[in-house]
């Protein structure tokens, strides 16, 4: 039985009893049986699990193929997803003098731009350069006191193209092996199109192109975001007091025509559904002013109990760590007593947690 891989061990224990339970960063701690947590994906996107759980009556139901969602979506509906694509953010390299690194780019960079990252291996130091490949090497810059690097990148106009000649998937840290080739296709949603994720948007895996099509035959429309998730959406709560946590910057961008898709849906009588947390971190950010715009730019926006949804009304997502911020999102949508039970009943029955696991749709 485990807590959360990513968190620091006892820092949730002290919170004062004047906190209000909902804002406790203890009140989001739950106990995983290490079996549970999915290595690998399903052997097809649709052949996953799904738990659906009703916000207002508080009933679920377990369906053994997440196929099945096609019974609970209406026409009329919208989908709204997040098409950033993961790039291979994992690269293995090595010092001058030969010790063996492997740096987790935390953004994509851009060429003569430093951007920041993270390692594992033989010491780094800034001025030390490693050595990716004959095309790709890397300076670091400077190195923060938690361990967090700027890196320049050094290699062709094209730097994207020599990442992905040698970079790997970067699976997240509780996903305990090496990534493999068929990672870079998995850990990949079918719609993905526009470069810059370090972690991939996981709720919708369980989508594949057939499934999306039959959702269309049935008259279930598709709009997108764009979020680039970035270390801001699996770095763990440290704070006691869950207030006091501050989300790394993500890049967004909301297009018109995802505007115009909402503001049909909503006239019309449909459900707007987003399809992962970032798809509802990228919406609500969009109607900040108090009605959805077409937005781009850097999003903090942290969701916790107490916040007003204005766009969101149905939500698809994956189970999520313990005392992550994606669990306290997820809380505060459909209630943190509610996701809390509802994830009892998932280790109850032996749904397989996180990035590769089964899914919930909170209705």
């Amino acid at each position: 039985m485990k807590r959360s891989p990513l968190s620091t061990e006892n820092s949730w224990k002290n919170t004062s009893s004047e906190v209000p339970e909902d804002f406790r960063l203890e009140a989001y701690q739950y106990e995983l049986p290490e079996e549970l947590i999915a290595y690998r994906p399903a052997e097809k996107r649709e052949e996953s699990r799904l738990l659906v759980l009703e916000r207002k009556s508080g009933r679920i139901e377990h369906l053994p193929r997440f196929s099945e969602i096609e019974e609970y979506l209406r026409e009329g509906d919208l989908l709204v997803l997040n098409d950033t694509r993961v790039f291979p953010a994992r690269l293995p390299g090595r010092k001058e003098t030969g010790g063996r690194v492997e740096i987790l780019l935390l953004r994509l960079p851009e060429p003569g731009k430093p951007v920041p990252a993270l390692y594992r291996g033989k010491k780094l130091l800034p001025g030390y350069r490693v050595i990716f490949s004959e095309e790709l090497s890397a300076v670091v810059l400077e190195k923060s006191p938690e361990g967090e690097l700027k890196l320049l990148l050094e290699g062709p106009e094209d730097l994207l193209s020599a990442i992905k000649r040698v970079g790997k998937a970067p699976l997240p840290p509780y996903i305990k092996r090496e990534p493999e080739a068929e990672d870079l296709l998995r850990y990949q949603t079918v719609y993905a199109r526009k470069d810059g994720s370090v972690a991939a948007p996981t709720a919708g895996f369980h989508f594949s192109e057939e499934l999306l099509s039959r959702l269309s035959e049935r008259g279930v429309r598709r709009a997108f975001i764009t979020l680039h998730v970035g270390y801001g959406t699996f770095a763990p709560i440290k704070t006691p007091d869950i207030r006091k946590h501050r989300i790394h910057q993500e890049y967004v961008e909301i297009p018109e025509e995802t505007v115009r898709a909402v503001e049909e849906t909503r006239a019309r009588g449909g459900r707007v559904i987003a399809v992962g947390t970032t798809a509802v971190r990228a919406l609500e950010w969009g109607a900040a002013s108090g009605e959805l715009l077409p937005r781009k730019g850097w999003c903090d926006l942290y969701i916790y109990p107490g916040f007003r949804f204005r766009v969101v009304q149905a939500l698809v997502t994956n189970f999520h760590l313990p005392g992550s911020s994606l669990l306290v999102l997820v809380s505060a949508f459909a209630g943190r007593r509610l996701i809390l039970s509802a994830y009892q009943e998932a280790i109850r029955r032996r749904y397989r947690f996180y990035s590769y696991g089964d899914a919930m749709l909170i209705l």
